[in-house]
């Protein structure tokens, strides 16, 4: 019987309203109790549907997480961005964008809620977290090598690889955010260790003159 009524329930949404509020409930819930402690079902009630349409969706809860890691990705990516064409960014205007959206939406606290040391590499090693982790960094990554190829080409620059850029500004900033948002970092210290990323990753492109 109960089936029978989570099964009426789903049938209330279309597939996309149905997707959307699968998305929103497994990102609220994450985020309250995270990755490991949430089950499928417990989404399902969340968002008012089947359990089963969670899986006909997505197919599994990893590749589930792997789609809330996209969408985690790509609302950072806009948050950098702005409304700014690609070309004239910089990375001390995206990176101050980064550290800003993450204070404002206290992501990285709620990311770090399920990692075991506390930080972003121990999320990419949780095997429940990883596709998470993957599908962020794989969209954010490939975001930055965009802006660093639409940079480098209004601003003429030389002996510069978007491609060996980006992923490791990637590495640089993650690390940064980290250390800005750790328990005991006070406001006075994160803003030093956003001003510190700043300066290193424009210096490691050879963009000094821009930021």
């Amino acid at each position: 019987m109960a089936t029978k009524v989570a099964d009426t329930k789903a049938r209330r949404y279309d597939p996309a309203e149905t997707r959307t509020r699968v998305l929103e409930a497994a990102n609220n819930l994450f985020s309250q109790q995270g990755f490991s402690k949430t089950g499928t079902a417990d989404i399902a009630r969340a968002a008012n549907v089947s359990e089963g349409s969670i899986f006909y969706h997505f197919g599994s809860k990893r590749a589930l997480l792997e789609e809330l890691g996209r969408m985690y990705g790509e609302r950072m990516c806009e948050a950098m961005q702005g409304g700014d064409a690609l070309g004239e960014l910089t990375p001390a205007i995206s990176i101050q964008r980064c550290f800003a959206y993450c204070e404002t939406h206290k992501t990285w606290e709620k990311l770090m809620h399920d990692s075991p040391d506390g930080t972003k590499k121990g999320m990419s090693s949780n095997p429940e977290a990883e596709p998470f982790y993957r599908a962020s960094k794989e969209t954010v990554v490939t975001w930055c090598r965009r802006q660093f190829e639409a940079m480098k080409e209004v601003h003429d620059l030389k002996d510069f690889n978007p491609d060996i850029a980006a992923p490791l500004t990637y590495g640089v900033v993650g690390d940064a955010l980290d250390l800005a948002f750790a328990e005991d970092a006070t406001p006075e210290r994160r803003k030093e260790i956003e001003h510190e990323t700043i300066r290193f990753v424009c210096a490691a492109c050879g963009v000094e003159h821009l930021c």
